[in-house]
């Protein structure tokens, strides 16, 4: 009976490590460039607010570290929330937002710390995507591009979800197994 439980543990926690290992959107293309490296903390339902100022198309990934950080995006006001924003990214684990080059700068970025934990810390890396052009009257259509990574971050969201609750279960059963003995 313990074997076989042990058998099914070993193979939940072989399932959650592929999902917890580095996806495709952790993997950054070589035509993206770290601007910045941003570390912060947010107290439960309050709002960071940071200003994107350079021009081009730009990718914010933030990670929450602890708890569960928020990304709210817009270029009509500097103090963007859930209840006025254009880009919005509220997963519970990487949050990406692609900001694009026609956005008017500067560009208001909301960091929201979820009411369902006291704090949340996150790292947020800022890229420059040098394979777009700046200048709007030089720009192919980039939509395939943005297709392609908006569907590789759909994608990473259902993995984490996944994830998480193969975690959940693995958790669940190891605390059983702990009380029996």
């Amino acid at each position: 009976m313990i074997l076989s439980i042990l058998v099914i543990i070993t193979l939940l926690v072989s399932q959650a490590r592929s999902f917890l290992s580095p996806t495709e959107v952790d993997i950054v293309p070589e035509e993206w460039v770290l601007l910045h490296v941003v570390q912060g903390h947010i107290g439960a339902g309050n709002y960071s607010y940071l200003r994107l100022n350079h021009d081009g198309r730009i990718i914010l990934q933030m990670q929450s570290l602890k708890g569960d950080a928020d990304l709210y995006v817009s270029d009509k006001t500097l103090q963007p929330s859930f209840d006025t924003y254009k880009l919005q990214s509220t997963t519970c684990g990487q949050d990406v937002v692609v900001v694009p080059v026609d956005f008017v700068r500067p560009v208001g970025i909301g960091i929201y710390g979820h009411p369902s934990y006291l704090e949340s810390e996150f790292e947020m890396r800022v890229f420059y995507d040098q394979a777009v052009p700046q200048n709007l009257f030089d720009r192919g259509s980039d939509t395939e591009h943005e297709k392609k990574y908006s569907s590789r971050a759909a994608e990473e969201k259902d993995e984490s979800i996944l994830g998480q609750i193969l975690i959940g279960i693995v958790e669940l059963v190891l605390e059983c197994l702990f009380s029996l003995i």
